[in-house]
């Protein structure tokens, strides 16, 4: 049976009011007192439960979510899911705050990043953009006691504390996988729309997809990559320049610029005979599956991703573990006939 504070109290002979004061460190207790509580603590290996003691303190967490500023669906989508949080805000306790940041613009990043180390929020998600000195201010404020998470976009090889987002690579190989098996046996090459390569899941769902593509269907060849920076227009632009090519029989968009691809797609491929993958289902690529110009969505839930990141910052500023199964996000695959 786990000791309570009733059993702390009498092992240290003192009242609970002065065992509720030394476990939430406020004054008024002797110092001799305070040994006595802390001893009784230790010896009878009380833990404390954390998110209760804030409950009833009516502790409030100030958090931040640093997202960029692009016109693609999916992050409007992310967005929107933290303005619900927002309105949840009451019931979980935090307050928070979105700042929005030019895309694939790691100075711009920094810049706010440093910005909150003085502002000392209890945790920050953000949408990560690879490159070095994005990694070296994470990691100063991790050592400072900041809690991030990485949201959609991961920056492995730092210190952040957890990554709210779906295997990549894995993704990326899925993509591959059903690609192949939707062209059966024909030859051809497939065309890839990335947003940027500065960023770790587009890189990642590359590789993931490269690889499968190589070991299991060599009589596709995947051209280089086509980077739209997730703007419709851009990709508009450079899909269409691309299906000038007639050896192309398959396309894989991994990143967000999914609207200007579809309307390239229906302006060049009248006849349908490409096979069309394609990432997060929107407005958009839920109206393309339903009419036939994109085969397949690889989805991830931006919903789950949010929460997670809230849990995961709210236990990391308590000192509390991370329950890993509650927090691991799924790729959804959907085809028109499975559209939820």
């Amino acid at each position: 049976m786990r000791p309570t504070v009733h059993d702390i109290a009498a092992a240290a002979g003192v009242s609970l009011a002065t065992v509720d004061r030394v476990l939430n460190q406020r004054p008024g207790v002797r110092h001799v007192t305070r040994e006595k509580v802390e001893t009784a603590i230790r010896e009878l290996g009380y833990v404390r439960d954390v998110a209760a003691a804030n409950l009833a303190k009516g502790r409030t967490y100030p958090l931040v979510f640093i997202l960029p500023a692009s016109d693609n669906s999916f992050m409007h989508g992310l967005n929107a899911e933290i303005r619900q949080a927002v309105l949840r805000s009451p019931a979980e306790r935090t307050d928070i705050r979105i700042i929005e940041v030019p895309a694939f613009d790691p100075a711009a990043l920094v810049s706010v990043l440093e910005g909150l180390s003085r502002e000392r929020p209890c945790g920050i998600a953000m949408v990560a953009t690879d490159a070095p000195e994005v990694r070296t201010v994470v990691d100063k404020l991790v050592r400072e006691r900041f809690p991030i998470v990485t949201l959609v976009s991961d920056l492995t090889g730092s210190l952040r504390h957890h990554y709210a987002g779906v295997d990549n690579i894995a993704a990326g190989r899925t993509a591959a996988r059903l690609l192949g098996r939707f062209l059966g046996s024909r030859k051809g090459e497939i065309a890839v729309l990335a947003g940027s390569m500065l960023v770790r899941d587009h890189r990642e769902r590359l590789e993931g997809f490269a690889s499968v593509m190589a070991a299991e269907f060599p009589d596709l060849a995947v051209l280089p990559v086509l980077e739209g920076r997730d703007d419709p227009e851009v990709a508009h632009r450079l899909v269409v320049d691309a299906l000038g090519n007639a050896g192309i029989v398959g396309v894989y968009s991994l990143g967000a610029g999914n609207r200007g691809l579809i309307r390239a797609l229906k302006e060049k491929a009248v006849d349908r005979t490409l096979t069309v993958i394609a990432h997060e289902l929107t407005a958009y690529t839920r109206a393309a599956l339903i009419d036939n110009t994109i085969d397949a969505i690889l989805n991830q839930d931006a919903g789950h991703e949010v929460r997670s990141a809230i849990r995961v910052l709210k236990a990391k500023a308590d000192g509390l573990a991370v329950i890993d199964a509650q927090e691991r996000i799924r790729l959804d695959i959907f085809v028109k006939d499975n559209l939820p």
